[in-house]
């Protein structure tokens, strides 16, 4: 039985698959350990790497035997978030959960990982807004947004009390990532569940202590709310089965959500928490050569407007020699997006440039 993580993708270019397998049932109530390899995120995130075909497409409309509209209190606080992944070779769609009326939104961090750009959109208001990341915790898969321009907003209600099995619950998000909010009706089937995911590049990272729930999610309720019957989040959805015969799915438990917020918005860089966006020159860079070159540039990117070509190699930023790829990273990492340098460059017919480039954000890790 296959699941998948639960943002949509629609290819422009480069279409990416979020996916996973359901782990193996645990007696009601147990901490579980998931021995079955899950995968979420393909491998190479680079402006010309790697994806696999959108399956979404293919899935068809959720059951409507199991799901109807959200409404009234069920949308509270919830908003929809669209992005445009890595320079715009693809989009994505998930589900977000305003926690401050002056715009602070948490969403999975996978609905914006690979992220140039974000935009988040009220229901209720119709009124879209430009979102900046402001951190992340990807081993707990939660992300903190800041939307551009915003104040009163209606925020969600959080109920941190601890869940138990059998009590009811409505799960709610941007089903299909279709713009509209969608609610599913299920109960708690388990708590403390934890699951390893895998990475096409075989690389493994797990998530903790997740509640399991049995409402019928699909693609595109990642980040939105798993709400109690008094319409209180206790849960954020991050996954549920493909099989039509399961409605096995999983929340992160809303006290994990907010802990990762308050050290996000305390500005606490430690441990997994990574604030804000690093810079990016908008090249693609050869892994095989000995040097800094220049495989592709992405178009309209500051590397191009500076007049870099590919089959390029560049030597220096601000002066600063780069004699390979960990160089010029390290060299990245210390700017921020907007930030103007020097770039020195040879050419493929040898001749030598320097320009001015103004670094744009890099995709979201």
């Amino acid at each position: 039985m296959i699941a998948k993580v639960l943002a949509t993708l629609s290819a422009v270019v480069l279409a990416v698959c979020l996916s996973f397998s359901t782990p193996h049932q645990t007696p009601t109530g147990s901490t579980g350990t998931q021995s079955s390899p899950i995968s979420w995120w393909p491998g190479s995130r680079s402006p010309y790497g790697g994806g696999r075909t959108n399956q979404w497409q293919s899935q068809g409309t959720p059951n409507t035997s199991t799901t109807s509209l959200a409404s009234g209190d069920q949308l509270t606080g919830l908003v929809l978030i669209n992005t445009e992944v890595v320079f715009g070779t693809a989009t994505a769609a998930g589900t977000g959960m305003v926690i401050d009326s002056d715009g602070i939104v948490v969403t999975n961090h996978h609905v914006v990982a690979g992220s140039t750009s974000v935009t988040v959109t009220v229901p209720s208001t119709s009124q879209t807004y430009t979102a900046d990341v402001m951190g992340y915790d990807a081993t707990t898969d939660v992300a903190v947004l800041k939307l551009d321009g915003a104040s009163g907003l209606t925020t969600i209600t959080a109920d941190t009390a601890p869940v138990s099995v059998g009590d009811d619950i409505t799960a709610v998000g941007n089903s299909q990532g279709r713009g509209q909010l969608v609610a599913a009706p299920g109960q708690i089937t388990a708590v403390g569940q934890n699951i390893t995911v895998t990475g096409d590049d075989g690389s493994t990272s797990p998530l903790s202590n997740l509640i399991q729930i049995n409402a019928s999610l699909v693609p595109g309720d990642s980040g939105g709310a798993t709400l109690d019957t008094d319409n209180e989040v206790v849960g954020m959805n991050v996954a549920g089965s493909t099989s039509t015969r399961s409605t096995t799915s999983y929340a992160i438990p809303i006290t994990s959500v907010l802990q990762v917020a308050d050290k996000v918005l305390a500005g606490e860089e430690s441990g997994s928490v990574v604030l804000g966006r690093t810079a990016a020159l908008g090249v693609q860079i050869s892994s095989r050569a000995s040097n800094v070159y220049v495989v592709g540039v992405i178009p309209d990117g500051p590397a191009e407007d500076a007049g870099v070509t590919a089959g390029s190699v560049i030597t220096a930023i601000d002066s600063a020699p780069v004699g390979n790829s960990d160089a010029l990273t390290a060299i990245l990492a210390t700017h921020k997006p907007g930030d103007q340098v020097q770039v020195s460059w040879t050419d493929r017919s040898g001749a030598t440039h320097t320009a001015t480039a103004t670094l744009t954000q890099a995709p979201l890790a």
